[in-house]
């Protein structure tokens, strides 16, 4: 019920975490850990592939069970996301990428999907794991996925923003149009949108800022972790209808009537 299945791999936990915006490589891995995440997503050059001197987020992460997930922040076309994928390949033998190609890089971070679509269309003949960060638009999400994405990345509002899910309707039609797993990405502010991403159908959610940037870093990343927990065991179990009006909770029939 908790395991999450991308692609060929297989991971313990719902909730991805990212590896920005954190005041050293230590806090990072607190936090991580505390977040109970199997995959924390990186920046390539946070691997420091050309300089292992130099500390970096491979060794400060050796012995533990948590996966490197790079992404292509950064990349605003879909040769430069796909250069950079096959060379991080290369050097570090990670097939599992979070493709991601942006738009608008001065205001909104919002992704450019024709691009992304290109991008994933080549990765995934080159035999990559692709999960795709994308718009909240369902027909986009189902091209990602004949584009051969093993995961949609819906955003729930700009990068960074903690607005939250602002189009709950939208996360719903992206579950309902694809068969891979979608991942709520971006916007996260606080546990409870972690929890509602899940409650709308969301098979996992990622998050950095949110935990990252909070007073108490890994304070905030257990309560990711419990959020997503409830979150999905909440949509399992199904939620009651809305209804206008009250509905008694105990029985009428047989009360005294005076």
């Amino acid at each position: 019920m908790h395991t999450l299945q991308i692609g060929k791999y297989t991971l313990g936990s719902r909730l991805i975490v990212g590896s920005g915006k954190y005041d050293s490589f230590e806090t990072t891995k607190a936090a991580t850990l505390a977040s109970g995440s199997e995959l924390i997503t990186v920046a390539v050059r946070r691997l420091n592939i050309t300089n292992p001197n130099e500390p970096n987020l491979r060794d400060t992460f050796a012995g533990t069970n948590v996966k490197f997930l790079p992404n292509s922040a950064g990349c605003t076309t879909a040769e430069e996301a796909i250069t950079l994928f096959r060379l991080t390949r290369e050097a570090t033998g990670i097939d599992l990428i979070k493709l991601e190609v942006i738009g608008d890089t001065q205001k909104t971070l919002y992704p450019d999907v024709l691009e992304t679509i290109k991008a994933c269309e080549v990765l995934a003949r080159d035999g990559f794991t692709i999960m795709a960060y994308t718009s909240d638009d369902p027909i986009m999400a189902r091209r990602l996925e004949d584009a051969g994405a093993h995961a949609i990345m819906p955003l729930a509002a700009p990068i960074g923003s903690g607005l939250g899910v602002q189009n709950k309707y939208n996360i719903v039609f992206v579950r309902e149009a694809v068969k891979v797993p979608i991942i709520v990405d971006a916007g996260i502010g606080c546990a409870s949108d972690a929890a509602l991403a899940m409650e709308l159908g969301a098979d996992g959610v990622l998050t950095n800022t949110a935990i990252a940037q909070a007073r108490n870093p890994m304070m905030m990343a257990e309560a990711m972790k419990n959020a997503v927990i409830a979150g999905r065991l909440s949509y399992l179990a199904g939620r009651i209808p809305k209804r206008p009006y009250a509905t008694a909770s105990s029985p009428v029939d047989g009360m005294i009537q005076f």
